[in-house]
């Protein structure tokens, strides 16, 4: 009796295990369309970079549904992923860090990164760079770093837009 209610509760929690794990894993949307479709869109992100004539981190994310939970995201270095100091009183910026920050306040807001929709949230700048546009099935979003916020909205707009194809 003992020795069978071990072997249920192993069982179970193999099972909750399982789809913890399961349920926790990037989204591989559409049958791994995902890497190849970010390609393009990246590959649009740095040629709207250069256009502009600047520098910075690109990245695109898609995550399925309303909220997310899990996402599939990529990134590319257009020219630097940062910016040196200036002076003793400049620190520097990490693009990179500045566009997740930008993507992640999307992914909770699910509108345009610095839309001011709520206050600003610690790991959040409220900056301006960062398009997230409702898809088929989820949300897509694109965030830049590296130029003016203005910018950075018009390189991300490449990006989604070239998304907005796949999903």
């Amino acid at each position: 009796m003992l020795s069978a209610m071990k072997m249920i509760l192993r069982a179970a929690v193999f099972c909750v295990l399982a789809v913890m794990l399961f349920a926790s894993q990037p989204v591989e949307a559409q049958g791994g369309a995902f890497d190849a479709t970010a390609d393009k869109a990246l590959v649009a992100m740095r040629h709207k970079a250069e256009e502009l004539g600047i520098q910075g981190a690109a990245l695109v994310a898609y995550f399925e549904g309303d909220s997310i939970q899990a996402w599939s995201s990529k990134m590319v270095v257009v020219g630097a992923m940062r910016k040196d100091p200036k002076d003793a009183t400049d620190p520097g910026s990490n693009l990179l860090a500045i566009a997740y920050a930008k993507a992640c306040e999307m992914a909770d807001t699910l509108k345009d990164s610095g839309s001011k929709v709520r206050p600003v949230m610690k790991g959040e700048l409220g900056w301006q760079g960062g398009v997230i546009v409702r898809g088929k099935k989820g949300y897509i979003v694109a965030a830049f770093s590296g130029g003016k916020s203005e910018d950075d909205v018009k390189v991300s707009q490449a990006g989604a837009q070239a998304m907005q194809t796949a999903f």
